[in-house]
């Protein structure tokens, strides 16, 4: 059975963390898997992989091509040689990422064998899939970090609303030998670190909380451009995915109160994202009658994101209270914060642990209270400066990416320890 053979001893015994980390008598090698986004794009792999190579690792990293950007079959970026495939995004509801995830497995297991040996296989979700190329890595040597970006039994229950059927169980299966066949498993945030202890059945010793983070060095505010406003006193802007659970619906459906309930039309609001219900959300926009005061940019460059969140006044988290939301740290969050934008999110329990008093929070899933917190805010100006100064000083302070750096080579080293046997 998974995880019956050995076990990994992490406490840091004689050997020195230099070893552990690439710093001892030879370079180690990492490979990093995913399949949810392209490389360098997923910015937390990208700063996963950049952190490993400055401590002396040398990092491959097997992910999916992207559409727009990514699109080299292999690749070596700033020292990290990235092997990509192609992949057709799921379509179809669980049907379709099943042969996504099917494909996806192939083609990192042909790539895997072509990389080699490496000293560490760093598996990231979704899907819970990723442990099958890594036993097979570490039959070979190698030690299993899980990387646990999602629960996907939650994010199951969230996207398709099916209850706790037989794929459910099929995905809370996959997630349980994942968790049995890791060395050590890194959790975004303490809500998911208590679900590898609990549900997972992990040691507190194997469980090492490594956050998300904006960089600070691309996330710069500029001077604000009164024209994307289109002629309105405020914005309000919105970034990110739009998927099922994102909530971009119940976003457009508190702008339609405001403006019929609250009597507020002196705003522009702008969408800034793609994902799998884009044309939907462009649709709902149009039938409650937002036409004219949203704008829907799609995946926008870097250099422009930039732009519309300096201009912002209010930023949008309409992320619904689901299984998988209330326990999930969302980027966009933190992104808005490192621009020194308010918040206007429903109360979720870790939207709160990352925004704190950065962010005002209607009761969850109220659209109607959504709506009054925007106006409230667009009418108070000093308060949005203090808030947007709040959330810099947490992104600058308790949650910069220099902590989980340290949280990072903690949980490679303790990867790296020798084996105790049974």
């Amino acid at each position: 059975m998974l995880g019956d053979e050995e076990f990994s001893d992490t406490s840091f015994g004689d050997a020195s963390f230099g070893d552990a980390v690439g710093g001892g008598r030879r370079t180690r090698r990492a490979l990093v898997l995913v399949e949810n986004l392209s490389v360098p794009f997923d910015r937390r792999v990208w700063q996963e992989c950049t952190t490993l190579r400055d401590a002396g690792w040398t990092v491959d990293v097997i992910c999916p091509r992207g559409s727009k950007r990514d699109t080299e079959p292999e690749a070596v970026v700033d020292g990290v040689r990235i092997h990509r495939y192609p992949l057709r995004a799921a379509t179809g509801g669980p049907a379709g990422y099943l042969q996504e995830y099917g494909s996806a497995l192939w083609h990192t297991a042909r790539l895997a064998r072509r990389v080699g040996s490496v000293d560490v296989v760093h598996a990231c979700n979704p899907p819970d899939l990723l442990f099958l190329p890594a036993l097979w890595l570490k039959r070979r040597g190698a030690r299993f970090v899980f990387d646990q970006h999602d629960l996907v039994p939650e994010l199951y229950l969230s996207r398709f609303d099916r209850g706790e059927d037989l794929l459910f169980r099929a995905v809370r299966a996959l997630e349980r030998w994942t968790y049995r066949a890791a060395d050590v498993v890194l959790a975004t945030n303490e809500s998911y670190r208590d679900v590898a202890l609990s549900r997972g059945g992990r040691r507190p010793g194997d469980v090492f909380v490594v956050r998300s983070a904006p960089d600070t060095e691309r996330f710069r505010p500029v001077p604000p451009e009164p024209e994307l406003k289109r002629g309105k006193p405020h914005l309000l802007c919105y970034l990110g995915v739009m998927g099922p659970q994102d909530g971009v619906d119940y976003a457009l459906r508190s702008l339609a109160k405001l403006r019929d309930e609250y009597g507020r039309s002196d705003w522009h609001a702008v969408f800034v994202g793609g994902g799998d219900t884009f044309d939907a959300m462009v649709e709902l926009s149009r039938r409650l009658g937002l036409s004219e005061l949203v704008q829907f940019t799609g995946r926008v460059p870097d250099a422009d994101l930039v732009r519309y969140l300096s201009t912002a006044d209010v930023c949008l988290s309409p992320d619904p209270r689901n299984p998988l939301n209330d326990v999930s740290t969302m980027n966009k969050v933190l992104e808005y914060m490192v621009m020194g934008r308010p918040i206007v999110s429903f109360d979720l329990r870790e939207a709160r642990v990352s925004a704190g008093d950065a962010a005002v929070y209607a009761p969850a899933n109220d659209e109607s209270e959504f709506a009054r917190l925007i106006a409230e805010l667009m009418d108070d100006p000093e308060r949005r400066a203090w808030m947007g100064k709040l959330g810099q000083e947490r992104i600058n302070g308790p949650l910069a990416w220099r902590n989980s750096q340290r949280s990072l080579l903690a949980a490679y080293a303790a990867a790296c320890r020798p084996r105790a046997r049974r």
